[in-house]
């Protein structure tokens, strides 16, 4: 495979067929009950570990790429090539009938995005990208971001519990939510990941703050915001890799603020999210709000 533009249009085009193939699936399934519990307020339905096990087997079959899911993990993504596949981003949204939840999809090859795919069935929206062009909406192209202020902008919010002593404490999640609303009265919490930065990229959000670390979360839609013509790093304002701790992922302009507002709320007791992150790791509350 040599990642020549016609190569990767056609792995588009087939992922996007067996995206597109699972959907009516996902619609009947909404409200499914939790099957699997992952780790405290975690879990996974059994649609989940059904549409990774359908969606995986297609793409193999069709592509001979392997497969790195959520549930059933695979090989590792800093090296060679794979998908890396979020069956159901939004499983709490999804659990409860929320419309608010999709299917992430990108084709990594050593450790960098290079196809990206994010479909919400309950909203009848696709968004993908391929690295170097356009954003896509429907298959339509997306004109670029236009640089934008924070506070004429939304920013979607990651999930938090405050209690949470994790890699990114949720009284340091608190503190950058006190002190984003003062900046930005127009933050939202959309409990997905997927979703946050597909809106960013399309700017319906002008930004979004991800403190999770997993790579079936960020891997598309950091591909999908770069392509929209965004800025994408970690929390600390470092590059985003697919082992970054986080995403910080907005239009210009407002990058460079919320950047600015995350280092000044930085105190005692914060993990810094910079750190590499194994990207086999534990699955946990983090990545899937």
């Amino acid at each position: 495979m040599t990642g020549t533009d016609s190569e990767l249009a056609t792995l588009l085009a087939t992922a996007a067929e067996i995206l597109d193939g699972v959907s009516g699936r996902f619609l009947e399934g909404r409200g499914a009950p939790s099957a699997v519990a992952k780790g405290s307020r975690d879990f996974a339905t059994e649609l989940d570990l059904e549409l990774e096990r359908t969606i995986s087997a297609r793409l193999v079959d069709r592509t001979g790429i392997e497969v790195h899911g959520e549930e059933f993990g695979g090989p590792a993504l800093t090296s060679g090539t794979a998908w890396v596949l979020d069956p159901i981003d939004g499983t709490f949204n999804y659990s409860n009938g929320h419309p608010l939840t999709g299917t992430l999809l990108a084709l990594v090859r050593d450790g960098e995005p290079v196809l990206g795919l994010a479909w919400f069935p309950p909203l009848g929206r696709r968004y993908a990208a391929v690295a170097g062009g356009p954003l896509l909406l429907d298959g339509k192209p997306q004109p670029p971001l236009a640089p934008a202020v924070l506070d004429e902008a939304m920013i979607g919010f990651g999930a938090f519990n405050i209690e949470s002593t994790g890699r990114v404490p949720g009284l340091f999640r608190h503190r950058v939510l006190g002190t984003l609303s003062a900046l930005s009265s127009r933050v939202r919490m959309h409990g997905s990941t997927g979703i946050d930065l597909a809106f960013t990229a399309e700017g319906t959000l002008g930004g979004a703050i991800v403190f999770g670390h997993h790579p079936w979360d960020n891997a598309a839609g950091a591909l999908m915001v770069r392509c929209a013509g965004g800025v994408v790093t970690d929390l600390e304002g470092v590059d985003w890799t697919i082992e970054s701790g986080s995403v910080l992922a907005a239009a210009p302009g407002v990058h460079a603020e919320l950047l600015d507002m995350i280092a000044a709320t930085r105190g005692s007791g914060y993990t810094p999210v910079s750190d590499r992150v194994d990207t086999a790791g534990p699955r946990g509350e983090e990545g899937n709000p």
